[in-house]
């Protein structure tokens, strides 16, 4: 990963990346997501590109977005070093110092950790670590959410039961169309979340996660519902894409937490409601 540039394509021209904003990238990050990569590679690309504009070097290897010390922390286990958002400033640490720990999940890459953060600091974005990070993980599961579309949509057509393919029944036809509705609306709020880029608004990422991190367990459920059994298998990859919605629903905040930035954002105007979101979410 590191030897194909990737990680430094949010890092600006002057130095020495591909100067691309978020809203470029985004279709990057889905892809990540659609083949559940267990990397935190987008996060090290947003923590390359706010150390480059602090003028601080990047540690090679991969680097985590910690927006709370009392949360599990996605890649924890595999990350290098660690990006936390103290409250006033944000501090670069050897993943070491935080005592990352596994979180008790079979097979899971997340950390607990517990140690506290000393390192280099630099400048916070003005919403913090979570908005931006909440942007992310509303890519990852856009990005997941079509790949268990087409996965589940082949698997109606291949799997055969009572002489016909079980996708020609009118009730997993219906299922399936609900979970298309649901992987477009994951997709245009990831779009939309990305187009302010990493200086994202509480309002616009807030409404990123809320509809990816609500869509996210159904999708889940149906793509289950219609695998059966073959779905949980380990040598299969569903379990793989379905547990990380799972964990990317979760992580840097829920669609409850969101929903609750969200609302105190909007009942703190005194604007009608359609011209708060016209110039507060799709600023």
């Amino acid at each position: 990963m590191a030897e194909s540039g990737f990680l430094d394509a949010l890092v600006a021209e002057e130095h020495g990346g591909a100067g691309l904003s978020l809203a470029d990238i985004e279709p990057l990050i889905e892809a990540l997501g659609a083949r559940a990569v267990p990397l935190p590679v987008a996060e090290t690309m947003v923590a390359r590109a706010l150390l480059a504009q602090a003028g601080v070097t990047a540690p090679e290897g991969p680097v985590v977005l910690v927006t709370s010390l009392a949360q599990p922390v996605p890649c924890g286990l595999v990350a290098q070093a660690a990006l936390v958002d103290c409250g006033d400033d944000l501090v670069l640490c050897d993943m070491a110092q935080l005592s990352p720990t596994p979180t008790g999940v079979t097979n899971a890459l997340a950390a607990r950790i517990s140690g506290k953060p000393d390192g280099v600091r630099l400048p916070r974005p003005a919403s913090g670590l979570r908005a931006i990070t909440a942007v992310l993980r509303a890519a990852l599961i856009a990005g997941a959410a079509a790949r268990l579309c087409d996965v589940t949509t082949a698997y109606a057509s291949e799997r055969v039961q009572f002489g016909k393919p079980i996708g020609r029944q009118q009730s997993l036809q219906q299922m399936l169309a609900l979970m298309a509705e649901d992987m477009i609306a994951c997709r245009i709020a990831a779009q939309l979340g990305a187009s302010q880029g990493i200086a994202v608004s509480l309002a616009t990422a807030a409404t990123a996660k809320i509809t990816t991190s609500a869509a996210a367990p159904r999708i889940a459920a149906s793509a289950h519902a219609v695998h059966g059994a073959i779905g949980i298998s380990e040598e299969y990859d569903l379990q793989l894409l379905t547990r990380r919605l799972h964990q990317w629903r979760l992580a840097d905040g829920s669609e409850g937490y969101w929903s609750q930035v969200l609302g105190t954002a909007r009942l703190a105007s005194p604007q009608p409601t359609v011209d708060w979101i016209r110039e507060t979410v799709f600023a």
